[in-house]
């Protein structure tokens, strides 16, 4: 026989390949990390061949036995990889040989690499959605919970009014009283197009971003729906032309439904496509909140301060410490994005049926999990272990932020909101030019841009009551935050991972 005899595919060649096309061809580089996908799409499937006469109970018996050894021998890092094993299809049914003779020749009766490694891909794409989804919950817990009540000392600032814990003024014991604040009372800028725009809770900042992440998880929730549909008895392009009971195959395999079309389902790869575009989204959502910190995070903000445990130094200069984990968080969205593009851009070259093309689902694939898997974990500790700076925070708020609130206080004297909208904007003209802040007009000087303000004008320069207005259903009043973390609680009690448990292997 021939060198090319030897492969699965080796019948009708009689030349040997050339070695540089040789690895040019292979996958078993990367797509081994299937393996027990890959056994376990073989476990069933010999079930199915028993049960339409193809092989006796024996050699089913022998199979499965063959099978569990080889599975073994991946667990343990035993597996050993040779020269002509092209994909992990054909490395394992290599090893199935070695171990049982040639009963293992049967077990891919009807069954193409075609059918078989989309089914192998979606096993292992289901059990990534799962882990994907409890990481993804994790993390919108961190900040769900961080949100709510966090407590951390502080020091005084005059004219604040602080939280003081209740039982330290009761204990004889304490020497001192140590000042608290509750994160969800932080106040700092909310911006827009870069610039202080209103006073917002910090609480409602990080509450932002999870809800971002809550759609992220529905979205993936809803991908996993169309990645659970079984494509195994497709053969190659037409079907299988034996009694292959694909009902028995969905059950056993713990598929939601069975392929409609044996050239769809061998051909295409949207499942792919939709995670590819998923990871991209969500890893553009986390890296919106990188940048965020990454800012917030300078002297020049000084709003937080990452854990050591997140950063790096300088080699050169001692004094730095560089927000890392957030720069490669904003990264991995470029990268994730460039494998979505670049495979769509394969997809949309190809004509029906399956083309080796397809060879790239893996590498892409394998690579947005493992990059979007890497995000979500670190940015769940960067999260959990920031420090944040109420200071600076509080001194970054200033009173032309509460423009919109003297607009505001108009209104609710009678003045149309353009109209009022007009007024304020002089005051702030009339602030800039008399070089005092906007706080500091006179009573006379507001009152000669309207005559309707009045000395309750002062309750206007409030930062704590300008936010507790916004108290409709999502807004940034300490009334509507607690409403949004009550409502992610009970959405992340209804929204936990989907886990699939195959059945043993045990003969029928």
């Amino acid at each position: 026989m021939t060198a090319e005899g030897s492969k699965l595919w080796g019948g009708r060649f009689v030349g040997a390949t050339d070695p540089v096309m040789e690895r040019f061809n292979t996958s078993v580089a990367y797509d081994q990390r299937m393996w027990d996908a890959d056994l376990t799409g073989s476990r069933a499937y010999v079930k199915a061949l028993r049960r339409a006469g193809l092989v006796s109970t024996e050699e089913m018996g022998a199979i499965l036995r063959g099978l569990d050894q080889v599975g073994e021998e991946w667990r343990k890092g035993a597996f050993v990889l040779r020269d002509g094993d092209e994909d992990i299809h054909t490395a394992n049914e290599r090893r199935l040989k070695e171990l049982i003779g040639t009963a293992a020749g049967k077990l891919h009766t009807g069954r193409s690499r075609n059918d078989q490694v989309v089914t192998d891909m979606r096993l292992w794409l289901r059990d990534a959605v799962a882990t994907l989804t409890g990481d993804a919950l994790v993390l919108i817990s961190a900040m769900v919970e961080r949100a709510a009540a966090h407590l951390g000392a502080i020091q005084a600032r005059p004219g604040r009014i602080l939280y003081i814990e209740p039982q330290l003024l009761q204990s004889p014991s304490v020497l001192f009283v140590v000042l608290l604040f509750r994160e969800i009372d932080v106040l700092f800028p909310g911006y827009t197009h870069m610039q202080r725009a209103q006073p917002i809770r910090w609480s409602h900042w990080i509450l932002s971003h999870a809800v971002a992440l809550q759609r992220d998880v529905e979205r993936l929730q809803e991908i996993r729906k169309r990645v659970n549909i079984l494509p195994l008895g497709s053969g190659a392009v037409a079907g299988t032309p034996f009694a292959i009971d694909r009902e028995l195959l969905r059950k056993e395999l713990c598929f939601d439904d069975v392929s409609l079309n044996s050239m769809d389902a061998t051909g295409q790869r949207d499942f792919v496509a939709e995670f590819l575009f998923w990871a991209s989204l969500c890893a553009t959502h986390l890296s919106k909140m990188a940048e965020d910190l990454l800012l917030y995070s300078t002297k020049e903000f000084s709003f937080v301060s990452l854990s050591d445990a997140y950063s790096t130094g300088s080699s050169l200069m001692p004094q730095k410490k560089n927000a890392d984990s957030l720069e490669l968080i904003r990264s991995k969205a470029g990268r994730i994005f460039g494998r979505c593009t670049g495979f769509m851009m394969t997809l949309k070259g190809l004509p029906s049926s399956y083309n080796k093309d397809l060879q790239e689902d893996k590498e892409a694939m394998f690579d947005c999990y493992d990059s979007i898997l890497a995000v979500l974990q670190v940015a769940a500790g960067v999260v959990s272990t920031l420090k944040i700076n109420p200071g600076a925070m509080e001194a970054a708020l200033s009173p032309d932020m509460l423009a919109t609130d003297l607009a505001y206080y108009l209104v609710r004297k009678g003045v149309a909101f353009r109209d009022a909208h007009g007024l304020a904007g002089k005051a702030v003209f009339t602030a800039e030019s008399k070089n005092v802040p906007l706080n500091q007009l006179t009573l006379e000087d507001l009152r000669g841009i309207s005559p309707l303000v009045e000395s309750d004008v002062a309750s206007v320069w409030d930062y704590a009551a300008s936010v507790e207005q916004y108290a409709a259903a999502g807004g940034t009043a300490e009334s509507s935050v607690r409403a949004q973390v009550q409502q992610l609680r009970a959405w992340m009690a209804r929204h936990k991972p989907q886990t699939q448990t195959v059945k043993s292997a045990d003969a029928e």
